[in-house]
């Protein structure tokens, strides 16, 4: 069975598949930030690298599914390959950060790896609001991270928010975080009680 967690930038996503993993015995999926040549030079010149970054991650994900599709384990993956599709290069490509033309050479691209996909059985999203996207992004402490603007975020949120409300690949559980703390073992059990209940749906 394979379970994705998705959700902004400092949703809580890592964290979450980290300790779901742990508790169900399941094997995690993380998305690929330490071995990424793009990230920093991303956020230090956000136009010059979009494309660059965007196919590192479209390759790196679509990789992943393959594999976790191979493997058949019961598989945990920190963030989707549709998330890269549907909402960070549109929303680089409507802020001016990625070119029209390589906007449509990415989404031709996407768009051919994901006919030879599945989709996960489970999608999980994480809502959470800017300012907790914000407390969190601070507390982890990443330096690239530091140039991350509130309206970048803001409009993640809308655009995540959107994408949600038209998911139609398959079930989906929304999760609001404003209001826990997943090391927090009394928060951490109530999503796991959430998520158990939608899995023996599955079954």
């Amino acid at each position: 069975m394979h379970l994705a967690i998705a959700g902004n930038i400092g949703s809580g996503k890592t964290t979450l598949t980290r300790l779901m993993a742990k508790h169900l015995g399941w094997k995690p999926h993380f998305e690929d930030v330490d071995n990424n040549p793009y990230l920093h030079s991303f956020y230090e010149d956000m136009q010059r690298w979009s494309f660059n970054l965007q196919v590192y991650f479209l390759n790196s994900r679509f990789r992943q599914v393959v594999e976790i599709r191979k493997s058949g384990q019961n598989i945990i993956q920190d963030r989707t390959i549709y998330e890269d599709a549907n909402i960070f290069a549109p929303n680089l490509h409507s802020m001016n950060l990625m070119s029209s033309r390589d906007f449509e050479n990415y989404s031709a691209l996407f768009e051919l790896m994901s006919s030879f996909i599945e989709p996960p059985d489970l999608l999980i999203y994480l809502r959470a609001s800017v300012s907790t996207l914000v407390e969190q992004i601070q507390t982890r402490g990443r330096e690239y991270e530091e140039s991350i603007r509130l309206d970048y975020l803001k409009l993640l949120n809308e655009r995540y928010e959107n994408w949600i409300s038209s998911y139609t690949l398959g079930k989906l559980l929304i999760i609001d975080v404003d209001n826990l703390n997943f090391n927090k073992p009394e928060d951490l059990s109530i999503v796991i009680d959430k998520v158990n209940g939608e899995i023996h749906g599955l079954f």
